[in-house]
């Protein structure tokens, strides 16, 4: 259904939809609407509906992972993944150039501005809901709040569209049939937008609290909205929004500019402005596990952690992650849903800071090492013995281990036992090998699995009597804030300030990192930038970051155009003829195991840093204008 006429959808029928999943986290706070209200006065006649609004609302929240618990797989349209389950799957049209304006399976413009009416009913109807008189009081306090909240909502929901088409029509009232002319509108600048959400999010900052008491966890603080302010300006400064002559001759129909053409270096100081005022409330703090630095990122994603969540969106408990990431076979009865791409497992630095391409990063290719990692199978506290184990994989940063599994690794299948990880093809060995069993199939074929997100506590050969993971889908991270704060410092002054390298450093040092700078180019801004960037794709790994980040540095035609890589896991037969040993062995697989192959050959062009509209918007509404390329 196309945005104009969605857009114009009475309030009744936007409110049949208003079922959300009650979940135990905050239960007081996700009270549903029932949904056979459907009509406005018995929505707006009722303040536990109108709660349910609200409530409706915290749900349309893009997060990292989807409804279900599932991971986002746009981390397969990136140099993070390959999604290898087939045709079918949105990455494929990304990867292969093939989406455009009526085939776009990211496209969330209709959707956005359904979300967006929602937010706006709400702000024009809630302070006119009846309260019962023994209510009074406490409605006087929180209605003020929930406003807040919606606003904050809407912002995001505008963030969205904004990182994907630039300059949108911005709308902040609800209307009718009768008003559909005033829905006509043309483009908003990009400035012009950004400039909406962050004074919203400044305003509203002043309303929200600090935290909330365990029953209303989730909902809106005072962190999130300058959080979302400081993201929000780290984007508008970046080289996709700040002087992009590509997008020079996109124009309303008045001549009016979308896209500031002027490069405003000032716009960096705002955005590291805004980061310091999340700093500075000095309530968020990286999590921290004395002596283990692989489990204290990794339990970041396995656990409902808010020391540094800023802002999350709540989901159930649930193994679906485990299920989708774990590998296939052996006693891990996981899907193995995606590939890692060794562009990836290569950025990943050596635990003496240096990049494992410098002379001095003691990296090794060729050889194997035998050793002892403590917490290298998910349970912080235990040593756990590798035996023969790829040199490449030696003292990497701990991020590696807490989001990789490689040939030879292991992982706790339920908190007791652990069990290593074959990714490396040998002959039909009935599930012997995680990676690749078969000669067809759909397991990971780069010789890499997922191992970020997944509880160690769930035991997936026991799925209905193990627990649940219990985790939250973290939206913005304070880790994000820091390396926003180093990049825009980095790009004002034009070369890393002492603030920048604490900030950067912040982050490092929980991953068990030596502190920046490590190497004389971290003193240049060209040199930190490229840290920074780096610092970005390792911590924000798997967490639908990549995506946007190439995006808006404008690096898209670099890193996701040509040839993408993993290792040899499956291996021709003529290449297992070749080695001389039974093509059926162990010992045939490893030997041709470590080769770097193609796995994809994708196309990035410059048209694709932003979306199209979608061609059914255009034909409504004429006032519209097309993003460059489509």
């Amino acid at each position: 259904m196309k945005l104009y006429n969605n857009i114009l959808i009475r309030a009744r029928a936007i409110i049949t939809c208003l079922v959300i999943v009650s979940l135990s986290s905050c239960e007081k706070f996700l009270d549903v609407v029932p949904s056979e209200l459907v009509t406005d006065d018995q929505v707006w006649g009722n303040i536990n509906n109108a709660n349910g609004v609200l409530a409706n609302l915290y749900s349309q929240i893009q997060g990292v992972l989807d409804v279900n618990g599932y991971t986002d797989e746009i981390t397969a349209a990136t140099d993070e993944t390959f999604h290898h389950w087939g045709a079918g799957y949105y990455p494929l049209y990304y990867n292969n150039g093939a989406w455009h304006a009526a085939n776009n399976p990211y496209d969330n413009w209709d959707a956005s501005y359904q979300k967006i009416r929602k937010a706006n009913l709400f702000l024009e109807n809630i302070d006119k809901v009846p309260v019962a008189g023994e209510q009074a009081s406490f409605y006087a306090t929180v209605i003020p709040r929930y406003k807040a909240e919606a606003r904050f909502l809407r912002s995001l929901f505008y963030f969205e569209l904004l990182r994907r088409y630039g300059g949108v029509p911005i709308i902040t009232q609800s209307y009718e049939a009768a008003e559909a002319d005033q829905l006509r509108i043309p483009r908003a600048s990009v400035d012009e937008v950004v400039n909406f959400i962050v004074s919203e999010c400044e305003e509203i900052s002043e309303t929200l609290p600090v935290s909330y008491e365990d029953a209303n966890l989730g909902r809106v603080t005072k962190g999130a909205a300058l959080a979302l302010a400081a993201r929000t300006l780290t984007y508008a400064a970046s080289p996709l929004f700040n002087g992009n002559t590509l997008y020079a001759s996109v124009k309303n129909p008045d001549g009016g500019a979308i896209f500031s053409q002027s490069y405003d270096k000032e716009k960096w100081k705002r955005a590291a402005d805004a980061a310091k005022k999340v700093i500075d409330l000095n309530i968020y703090h990286l999590n921290t596990i004395n002596g283990d630095p692989v489990n204290s990122y990794a339990r970041v994603f396995n656990t409902r952690n808010w020391t540094e969540v800023i802002f999350a969106r709540v989901i159930a408990n649930t193994k679906n992650i485990e299920m989708e990431l774990l590998p296939y076979g052996g006693e891990f009865g996981g899907w193995g849903k995606y590939s890692i791409l060794e562009e990836l497992v290569d950025s990943y630095e050596m635990n003496n800071g240096y990049p494992i391409n410098h002379p001095n990063s003691g990296y090794q290719e060729d050889g194997f090492w035998s050793g002892d990692m403590d917490g290298i199978d998910g349970v912080s506290g235990r040593r756990i013995h590798l035996e023969n184990i790829s040199n490449r994989y030696k003292n990497r940063d701990p991020r590696f281990y807490a989001s990789i599994s490689f040939q030879g690794s292991k992982w706790a299948t339920h908190n007791t036992n652990n069990m290593p990880i074959w990714l490396a093809w040998w002959g039909a060995n009935g599930g012997t090998s995680q990676g690749w069993p078969k000669p067809t199939g759909t397991f990971p074929i780069s010789g890499y699995n997922v191992r970020k997100w997944l509880d160690p506590n769930v035991d997936m050969n026991n799925y209905w009597g193990s627990p649940d993971a219990q985790r939250n889908d973290p939206v913005i991270r304070m880790a994000e804030v820091y390396l926003n704060y180093a990049e825009a410092l980095n790009e004002y002054y034009d070369g890393p300030t002492p603030e920048a390298f604490a900030a950067v450093n912040e982050v490092r040092k929980r991953a068990g990192m030596p502190q920046l700078p490590v190497i004389a180019e971290d003193n240049t801004k060209e040199g930190f930038r490229k840290r920074i960037q780096n610092e970005n794709r390792i911590e924000f790994a798997f967490e639908s970051h990549r995506f946007w980040d190439v995006r808006r540095w404008l690096i898209g035609t670099q890193v996701d155009n040509g040839p993408v890589h993993g290792l040899n896991a499956r291996p021709t037969t003529e290449e297992l003829k070749s080695t001389g040993l039974d093509v059926n062995s162990k010992e045939a697989g490893l030997a041709l195991f470590y080769k770097t192959v193609v796995i994809q050959t994708r196309v990035f062009q410059p048209k694709h840093y932003l979306f199209p509209i979608p061609q059914s918007e255009m034909e409504v509404n004429r006032q519209l204008v097309q993003n460059y390329g489509w």
